[in-house]
């Protein structure tokens, strides 16, 4: 197994019941990479990752991850395949009433039978608690292990959700606006600490973030969405002001349909 995964869409399109999210995106991310989508509300960010993801399949082109187009797995291979992609949810999609080790330990559960995953989540052994604690240790919440997840901050549960990324195993971490609903001084925590495990780790790292200035700090990659088609593919380097602008501006038909 890879220690880092590549991504490639070759003219991938997704269409969803209003319309496409995604039209004909042509991208490649390779191993251990790290890339920031942006681009308005709307613009496919989401939907990008999912695909990445392998919990959505292209009504079109070919969505590859290490080399092999999703449309050729079986439901159990595409299951693999999403086993070893960890995922930080916008909504971080915690048991706010599990104590934390549980919450973690769920990270793994893709890979366990039935019988396996009931117990690892009803009573994790001594082993695991102890893996759950290195990494709990790791982005900085070591001692609340065993604390109920709804007692803890926004940005402890933030650590929560990456904590269980990693316990995964993975080989990419696809993080979704993972700092839209926190302070900007724990938005820059958040992101710093994801994009340097990812660095450590060699570990692919793609996310969708709505704060430029944090973007262009942390990744040297950006890739900008606007109605589901790539406008911007360059290092942050070479993109000026005006091309960010251009992205995010509204067109005429956007403010009426605001207006409305």
């Amino acid at each position: 197994m890879p220690k880092s995964a590549a991504f490639d869409l070759d003219d991938v399109s997704v269409h969803f019941g209003n319309g496409p999210a995604l039209h004909k995106v042509s991208l490649s991310i390779a191993p251990g990479e790290a890339v920031a989508f942006v681009g308005p509300s709307g613009a496919g960010k989401t939907t990008l990752l999912r695909l990445l993801n392998a919990t959505l399949r292209p009504a079109g082109g070919c969505a590859a991850v290490d080399g092999r187009c999703l449309g050729e797995h079986t439901s159990a291979e595409l299951r693999a395949v999403r086993a070893r992609i960890g995922f930080v949810h916008q909504d971080l999609s915690l048991v706010p009433n599990l104590r934390v080790v549980q919450n973690v330990v769920a990270g793994r559960l893709g890979r366990m039978g039935l019988f396996a995953s009931l117990r690892a989540m009803a009573l994790p052994s001594h082993a695991e608690a102890e893996r759950v604690h290195a990494i709990l240790e790791r982005v900085g919440i070591g001692e609340k292990l065993y604390e109920r997840t709804d007692t803890l901050s926004g940005g402890q549960q933030q650590r929560v959700a990456i904590a269980r990324a990693l316990y995964q195993e993975p080989t990419a971490i696809l993080a979704d606006e993972p700092v839209s609903s926190v302070d900007p001084a724990r938005a820059r925590d958040t992101v710093a600490l994801l994009t340097r495990i990812s660095r450590e780790e060699g570990l692919t790292l793609c996310m969708s973030i709505h704060n430029l200035e944090l973007a262009r700090e942390f990744f040297p990659r950006v890739v900008g969405l606007r109605r589901g088609q790539v406008m911007i593919d360059a290092a942050f380097a070479d993109i000026d002001d005006a091309q960010f602008n251009k992205l995010y501006e509204l067109t005429d038909n956007e403010l009426l349909a605001d207006g409305a």
